[in-house]
């Protein structure tokens, strides 16, 4: 009954910014750790960040200092702001969670970062 929800993705120029957003449904939410993955065409999906139920945050080391995870439990919406983007950074992102012995995904949200 999870349903996860991502939306803020768009076309943005290298050195630009986006704020992507992951909301959820018929989750507890707030006990459990959500998480950014991305995937690229032709290329294996790629964690990106994690952040625990208390709010703390990780990152992989391709995009540390350049984004920020972060999460609103009363929206039960978790998010990532993304500062100086790279055409590497173009992929289709998604959120997770894992909850209750199970993994929950959303549909994702497209990045194209070109000039």
């Amino acid at each position: 009954q999870v349903q996860l929800v991502e939306s803020g993705g768009g076309l943005v120029q290298p050195g630009g910014s986006l704020r992507l957003s992951c909301a959820a449904s018929g989750s507890i939410f707030s006990i459990y750790a959500m998480r950014w993955y991305r995937q690229a065409p032709g290329k294996q999906r790629e964690w990106v960040a994690l952040i625990s139920s208390g709010g703390m945050p990780i990152y992989a080391d391709s995009v540390k200092g350049r984004f920020t995870i972060s999460r609103d439990n009363a929206k039960k919406t978790v998010y990532l702001q993304m500062n100086s983007l790279k055409p590497e950074d173009t992929a289709v992102y998604s959120c997770n969670i894992f909850q209750d012995g199970h993994q929950y995904w959303g549909q994702g949200t497209q990045v194209t970062v070109s000039s």
